[in-house]
């Protein structure tokens, strides 16, 4: 996971504002010079672009919580066991009273014994004039256990508002999606149905590559196969099959074919196995574009990869340096 949570965040603050500074510089057009077909494909390229990216960093935030309701379910039992050996302790502590103080007043020994709440046990006790005569080692077992009991309700509440924070920031990068794909939506739809269709079958047009031209075996035969199979279906933010896929959503997919568990983000693939030169590159590889990393594809050799590229080119092959080029991991 990109050198741990704490890199994860900042993965996704830093991929935050790179958004919005990227959505802040889309062209609006005039009204005066009517658009090119060129020009609105540039536009809605950069449009779904931004909303890739807005995308992966709502995987990477849905990889994170699932990990950190994990850790407040932890948490929330660790705290109910602590809880326990506290009461444990503070009833040593109150029979110890009640005996010393038996055949006497109980009144004072009866706020005590039936005080539950730490801070008010120990208050009561101190008022006592017994208390200086109470089993030393009972009296400090019980500080020592609440003391555990408060660290831990602490570490709950901090990871409960972590989680909100990041479910937060998941609705946030949600709306920036739909707003997107809107926007690009709203500009194919301006234009005339034959200039619209023309320029989708450009970007939906694949080399043909046969699989069984592709020089590969072992899991990594099984991932490339997998994702060859998928070549023509459409890309579809969040999805991961069978029928439709994101960028990271394939690569997670063909590579659990062959048995190889991958996170559904591009960023968290980009930590999940061995870095590799290009000069390395294998079929298989998965392959990473854009500062900050924002998409995944896999390599099929002869400088080609596969690729949920885009809603309107879905899944295709093309060539390896067809974007901004990152690095590469082989994962397993």
């Amino acid at each position: 996971m990109l050198n741990g949570r704490k890199s994860l965040v900042t993965l996704i603050a830093t991929s935050a504002a790179a958004a919005v500074t990227f959505v802040g510089t889309i062209p609006s057009g005039t009204a005066e010079a009517k658009p090119t077909i060129q020009d609105v494909q540039h536009r809605v390229d950069r449009l779904y672009h931004a909303a890739e990216q807005a995308s992966e960093r709502y995987n990477a935030i849905r990889v994170q919580l699932k990990q950190m309701r994990g850790d407040v379910a932890a948490l929330r039992a660790d705290q109910t066991h602590q809880q326990k050996q506290t009461e444990k302790a503070r009833r040593l502590v109150a029979d110890s009273i009640v005996r010393q103080y038996e055949g006497d007043s109980l009144s004072a020994v009866g706020q005590a014994v039936v005080s539950s709440d730490p801070n008010a046990f120990v208050s009561q006790l101190t008022t006592m004039s017994a208390f200086n005569s109470m089993q030393a080692g009972q009296y400090s077992s019980y500080l020592t256990q609440a003391k555990a009991l408060t660290i831990r309700q602490k570490a709950t509440q901090t990871q409960l508002a972590k989680v909100a924070e990041l479910e937060r920031q998941a609705a946030q990068d949600k709306a920036t999606i739909d707003k997107n794909l809107t926007a690009a939506k709203s500009l194919l739809g301006k234009m005339q149905a034959a200039a619209r269709e023309r320029m989708l079958a450009a970007s939906r047009d694949s080399t043909r590559v046969a699989p069984s031209d592709i020089p590969v075996s072992g899991r990594a035969a099984a991932a490339v196969h997998y994702a060859m199979a998928q070549v023509g279906k459409p890309y579809v933010y969040g999805a991961a099959g069978p029928n439709s896929f994101d960028c990271s959503g394939l690569t997670m997919a063909a590579w659990g074919a062959a048995g190889v568990g991958l996170p559904h983000s591009s960023s968290a693939q980009f930590g999940s196995g061995t870095h590799i030169s290009t000069s390395q590159l294998q079929p298989g590889d998965l392959v990473f574009y854009y500062h900050p990393i924002s998409h995944v594809g896999m390599y099929i050799g002869n400088g080609m990869i596969v690729n949920a590229e885009n809603p309107s080119a879905g899944i295709r092959v093309t060539g390896l340096y067809s974007m901004p080029y990152v690095g590469a991991v082989r994962p397993g």
